[in-house]
């Protein structure tokens, strides 16, 4: 769930499947980044080229970032190239992915929601094309369009165990953009998570609603210090980048401790920010070109914690210049990672709101 144009990455990718909420390149060649692309999909090098269409210019996003370096990562393994085209707008979606298609790459990757009906077009017109589509997936199946999604309920779950085990008051909560299955992946296994290691604990969610739900940080930060009349101590910002930030904004002024989503949040209110559900959109983008270019296109793939698509930032390397307060609690971390290793194992199973 990052800045607004991407309506949340935090998987909100997902929500227009699930719930009907669209985000409604300036031009094709609006911009392009990294090392132009062959025209075809096997350089002379004999190699292969791909190539990444993003929903918005990457600039600070540390999410389209992991999804570049994803892309980078692939081209490298193949003895190729990779190209990115970065949108402004739906408009631009759509011309970016046309002029991806022209290129004849191996793969076309594009990230997010936002793509679900343009590469479900581009795919029936273009059989002999492959398409990779990171967190969302088109609503018809099609041959030659790849999905990759994610499991966050288990890194949320997870971080909800760390709340758990911080809260003083035993009341824990969430401010969510919309009350939606697939954005309750984050909120409702939090409160499941602080039931795991604090069982009398309770938890209460309020949704940001509204005209903007996932770029309202005035509304999120009023839900979040109505949290804290109810006795909240510990909670998970689940309103988007922009509306997370004022979640974080109101957890520093109420003197709550707060949780991040999809990439290390921490340094939006160092002291304040505990630690973040990581979506590595790089490992699923990587595995995801391998399985196209291995001859097994196809398919819906699910990265959680097993296969390193979902994590914390506290498992993450750097943990002591991550700004996160998760690092001043080294025994949470141990007791959060046995937790990790039963699910991983299988031996703890995670509700999946999405799946009722």
């Amino acid at each position: 769930m990052l800045h607004k144009p991407r309506a949340a990455r935090i998987a909100l990718a997902a929500v227009a499947v699930t719930t009907a909420l669209a985000a409604t390149a300036c031009n094709a060649s609006d911009k392009k980044s990294d090392s132009a692309a062959p025209a075809g999909g096997d350089t002379k090098a004999g190699g292969k080229s791909l190539v990444l269409v993003t929903p918005e210019p990457i600039g600070v996003n540390d999410f389209l970032k992991l999804a570049k370096q994803g892309t980078e990562n692939a081209a490298k393994k193949l003895g190729g190239s990779s190209n990115t085209l970065e949108s402004k707008d739906a408009t631009a979606i759509q011309q970016n992915v046309e002029s991806a298609v022209r290129q004849k790459p191996a793969v076309v990757v594009a990230v997010g929601f936002e793509f679900n009906d343009v590469i479900a077009q581009q795919a029936e017109a273009n059989p002999n094309q492959q398409f990779l589509l990171v967190d969302s997936c088109t609503t018809k199946t099609y041959a030659n369009v790849t999905c990759a999604v994610f499991r966050e309920h288990e890194g949320a779950f997870l971080a909800g165990a760390e709340a758990g085990l911080l809260t003083q008051t035993g009341k824990t909560g969430a401010v969510v953009a919309v009350d939606a299955p697939q954005i309750h992946r984050f909120s409702d296994p939090f409160g499941a998570g602080a039931k795991q290691v604090k069982p009398d604990s309770s938890f209460t969610q309020l949704f940001v609603g509204g005209q903007n739900p996932f770029n309202d940080p005035a509304r999120a930060s009023e839900q979040t210090t109505a949290l804290k009349t109810k006795g909240v101590d510990v909670v998970m910002g689940a309103a988007s980048a922009a509306g997370n930030l004022g979640v974080f904004n109101a957890a520093k002024a109420d003197g709550l401790k707060a949780w991040g989503v999809d990439v290390n949040q921490c340094g939006k209110a160092p002291g304040f920010v505990v630690d973040n559900v990581v979506k590595h959109t790089d490992i699923a983008i990587e595995r995801g070109i391998e399985q196209i270019t291995g001859g097994k296109p196809g398919g819906i793939a699910s990265y959680g914690l097993k296969e390193g698509g979902i994590t914390l930032t506290a498992f993450e390397p750097g943990l002591d210049q991550s700004q996160c307060l998760i690092a001043q609690h080294p025994d949470i971390v141990t007791t959060v990672s046995g937790l990790r290793d039963q699910i991983v194992a299988g031996t703890l199973t995670v509700a999946d709101p999405v799946k009722g």
